[in-house]
């Protein structure tokens, strides 16, 4: 996840300054630049607060430069692993100086903010170079435009998803289950990435269709065995045994279009297992699911629920090569079987 701080030490009116903490609250901001002697805005919510005086931030662990010309870029090279943060200004060239300043700050121990005054120039600076700065200060013209810069960040890369065909589907014994409630409402073709094994993730759709037995829980994936993957922001994945609430998860549709959301709850029941087999020609996944017919599998064309599944038919998931280490991706012989 990237990080977003709104920049309320512009203007010179202290009731400006407090309506773009006020706004920013409102649209889900939870840091902000303020300027000293402003401490009573923390009052309107709980945030994180940098303060400047005359431009420069006060404790020193972060920096701002202005890039306008080579020296500037020069002035903010040269505080790699001397600063905890560094937020760079750029003129009419913007892109050569940050993508030189991702190269150089990696690994430095220095993260990379940019400051943005649309959402247009957030969405340029946050895929830079794949990798994109670590966080965009945003410098709205406005505080009624804060909210454009929100759907910005929460976005995250699409998923190149797959066809695989069904071998088999097996009862298997009694276990352990998550079902992951979001704070998020999903739609039909729209789940969670959730597999046994972390070279495929099979796309489980969201409970968001109705039955006859059962309302619809848009909000809830009832995504498999303890022991699955699932995948999160960043790239990485999980033990869906160490999902907890508050943590961000990964959700994705069908074309493979992704957002984030945020865990309200996980339950963990005991339930009868499936173990839902398939193949990409080459090698044979599995992902072990409750045995219900309100879990679903995605589809090019619908979902379908596991307990009519049956050899031949063709489900969405994400397949790569290498395995994990601590949920993020190796590239190592592993061999999950």
């Amino acid at each position: 996840m990237k990080d977003i701080i709104v920049r309320a030490d512009v203007p010179d009116d202290a009731d400006d300054r407090k309506e773009y903490v006020t706004e920013g609250l409102e649209a889900g901001f939870s840091s902000f630049i303020l300027r000293e002697g402003d401490e009573a805005f923390e009052s309107l919510g709980r945030m994180s607060v940098f303060y400047v005086k005359d431009g420069a931030f006060v404790d020193g662990s972060m920096e701002s430069v202005d890039i306008d010309d080579p020296e500037g870029q020069e002035r903010a090279m040269s505080l790699a692993g001397k600063r905890k943060a560094v937020v760079v200004r750029t003129s009419d060239w913007t892109v050569i100086p940050l993508e030189n300043m991702i190269a150089r700050f990696a690994g430095s121990g220095t993260s990379v903010y940019a400051c943005a005054s649309d959402p247009a120039d957030a969405r340029l600076f946050l895929t830079t170079m794949e990798k994109g700065v670590d966080g965009i200060v945003v410098d709205s013209p406005s505080p009624s435009l804060l909210r454009g810069f929100k759907d910005v960040v929460s976005e995250s890369p699409s998923e190149d998803l797959s066809e695989v065909t069904v071998t088999s589907v097996v009862p298997v014994e009694m276990g352990d289950r998550v079902c992951v409630d979001t704070c998020s409402m999903m739609v039909p073709g729209e789940g969670m990435l959730v597999g046994s094994y972390s070279n495929c993730l099979f796309l489980v759709q969201s409970e968001s269709e109705d039955n006859g037995y059962v309302a619809s829980r848009p909000f809830r994936v009832n995504a498999g065995a303890v022991h699955c993957y699932i995948s999160v922001p960043g790239g990485g994945t999980r033990y869906l045994s160490d999902v907890r609430s508050g943590d961000p998860v990964l959700l994705c549709d069908r074309i493979g279009r992704t957002r984030v959301a945020s865990v309200g709850r996980c339950k963990v029941e005991k339930r009868p297992l499936l173990m839902v087999s398939a193949t990409d020609g080459s090698r044979e996944y599995s992902v072990m699911l409750q045995n219900a017919e309100t879990i679903k599998l995605v589809a090019r064309e619908g979902a379908v629920s596991v307990t009519s599944l049956k050899p031949g038919d063709k489900v969405l998931a994400r397949l790569e090569s290498g395995g994990r280490h601590f949920g993020m991706a190796v590239e190592e012989s592993i061999t999950e079987r």
